[in-house]
């Protein structure tokens, strides 16, 4: 119930029952009947936090060391919160609440001194396609050198490392790639310079089984950088359909192991398009396909002047040192030759991807319902046997940018940074329509639609325990990985901290307008807000008093 309907409907009784008096001419029963109620509907609207002087104080909150169940000074505090004013003043003290819990409070002015002190932030994905690097990254509240990252397996065994050095750091990360599709719990440890451990807990990670890139392939003529290509393609259980051109009547053609339902990208290089393969490109582009070209034998310039708009310009002998691109990769450095010719941004061309010299490599402009994408580096083959690992992970950044994502029934997004259990959680997905079951565990429950996800719906629950959480919806399962009450209390601190900060955020805004004077809805709040005002000036305790003194006198002129 809207606590000021509850202000405005005290006074709202005393009034009528003062009319009903005043009806019998009974004139000194109508005024105690109007002061009952108006002492009652002032004595609801006060504030429960007054100053010697009788003032309206700031509501403390004193969240150090909050957990999922507040304290009984805590819990007292929050309970008083709803019924103050709306211009009154919260002074927290602490790393303040959790996101799903101040989502139930409403909003007040705040008085809070934030702090990094102590902190940790967490990044990592919680479902990783088979074949992709998993990433952790920990950054601390306050940066600190000579401090370790370490990532362990479910057995303890070191997967990765990385270290700060003696220069101060205030974020590490580490790689790792997983060598198969399963469910685990890895964890992670921070040390300090000493060695000592400063944090650790678990890292929940599922690992699927990679949904195959549909990947059509054309080519001019045969090169090493496309067999290269062809072979990372293979290797990641991608179905490619992939020709070659090695002559004027003379093609190689490697069919797909499976019909291209739905193809993901084409591939094709600048000399296939050239000799007339670029009018059905872009009949594919205009219909959504995206279309990566490998501008690295590119010859006609006017063609794609002419059909484009984009602009090449012939390499210089004399610079080719200078052109060549620098691409920063886990552990490696990767040098690619640019183009023959080299593409200049402008008009709907634009640049997608550039080096760690700031100079692009891949540049991109709008086709109708598609894209088109010029990739213009060349002889990425000589990496294959120096630094293969850290070649396939380039092309995976460029499929990434380049291919549509596969098409899935439902899409399950990420849930909470850190579901805890009895902490209000909620899961999203795509795919799925409001009012749909879906199975959370054991319990079964109904998607929701959310105004803020116009492209998905919504189901909130409540853990119960720390642990694997299964979910099925249409067929289709996942799992959200529940974090004990216990685990990295850094981080929970660190997340308190950021729903704190975006609640002190909202609160200096400017509050909904009321409604017009006059109106029927206005009412209400006009009188709620006078009684708060007034109440505010005078003790709670003669309030009170007023009230009781006021039934009593009417109960004894009635018993009379």
């Amino acid at each position: 119930m809207d606590i000021n309907l509850l202000y405005a409907g005290a006074a709202l009784a005393g009034t009528a029952s003062a009319l009903l008096y005043l009806r019998g001419k009974h004139w000194a029963d109508a005024a105690l009947a109007f002061a009952a109620g108006i002492s009652l509907a002032a004595l609801l609207a006060a504030p429960a936090t007054l100053t010697a002087s009788g003032s309206a104080g700031p509501l403390a909150l004193d969240t150090t060391g909050a957990g999922i169940v507040p304290s009984d000074a805590l819990a007292s505090a929050l309970a008083q919160l709803p019924s103050t004013p709306r211009n009154a003043l919260i002074e927290i003290k602490g790393h303040g609440l959790q996101e799903a819990q101040w989502r139930d409070m409403p909003v007040r002015r705040v008085q809070w001194q934030p702090s990094n002190e102590g902190l940790l932030w967490l990044d990592f994905p919680r479902t990783l396609p088979l074949g992709r690097s998993f990433a952790l990254t920990v950054r601390r509240g306050t940066p600190q050198a000579g401090w370790r990252l370490q990532l362990l397996a479910e057995n303890g065994q070191l997967l990765a490392e990385a270290r700060a050095g003696d220069a101060v750091a205030e974020a590490l990360s580490v790689q790792w790639q997983p060598p198969m599709a399963e469910t685990m719990v890895l964890q992670a440890r921070l040390l300090d310079k000493d060695g000592k451990t400063a944090a650790q807990g678990p890292v929940p990670l599922r690992v699927l089984d990679a949904i195959p890139l549909q990947v059509q392939g054309r080519f001019g003529a045969p090169s090493f950088d496309t067999r290269v290509l062809n072979q990372l393609l293979t290797d990641s259980n991608s179905i490619i359909d992939w020709q070659t051109t090695l002559g004027k009547s003379l093609t190689r053609s490697e069919e797909a192991r499976a019909p291209l339902v739905h193809p993901n990208l084409l591939v094709a290089d600048a000399a296939w398009l050239e000799s007339g393969g670029l009018r059905g490109a872009l009949a594919q582009a205009a219909q959504g396909m995206p279309v990566l070209v490998l501008g690295g034998n590119a010859g006609d310039a006017a063609l794609w002047q002419r059909e484009l708009g984009l602009k090449l310009a012939p390499q210089s002998a004399t610079t080719e040192r200078e052109d060549m691109r620098h691409l920063l990769l886990s552990g490696a450095t990767l040098d690619f030759a640019a183009g023959a010719q080299i593409p200049a941004a402008g008009g709907a061309w634009q640049a997608f991807a550039r080096d760690k010299d700031g100079k692009p490599w891949l540049w991109q402009r709008e086709w109708q319902k598609g894209r088109l994408l010029w990739l213009g580096v060349r002889d990425w083959h000589r990496h294959a046997i120096s630094e293969p690992a850290a070649l396939g992970q380039w092309w995976q950044q460029v499929l990434d940018m380049a291919a549509l994502g596969s098409l899935q029934k439902v899409r399950w997004l990420e849930a909470e940074p850190m579901p805890l259990p009895g902490l209000r959680t909620e899961l999203c997905a795509q795919g799925v329509a409001a009012g749909g079951a879906v199975s959370v565990g054991q319990e079964a429950m109904r998607w929701q639609a959310r105004s803020e996800r116009a492209d998905a719906a919504c189901v909130a629950f409540w853990p119960r325990a720390a642990g694997w959480l299964a979910l099925n919806s249409q067929d289709t399962e996942s799992a959200v990985f529940v974090y004990s009450v216990e685990d990295w209390p850094a981080w929970q601190a660190a997340l308190r901290h950021d729903a704190t900060a975006r609640y002190a955020s909202r609160s200096a805004q400017p509050v909904a307008r009321l409604p017009r004077a006059g109106s029927a809805a206005a009412a209400p709040a006009a009188v709620a807000d006078t009684q708060q005002a007034w109440a505010c000036a005078v003790p709670r305790w003669l309030l009170g008093l007023a009230f009781a003194s006021s039934l009593l006198l009417l109960w004894w002129r009635e018993r009379r």
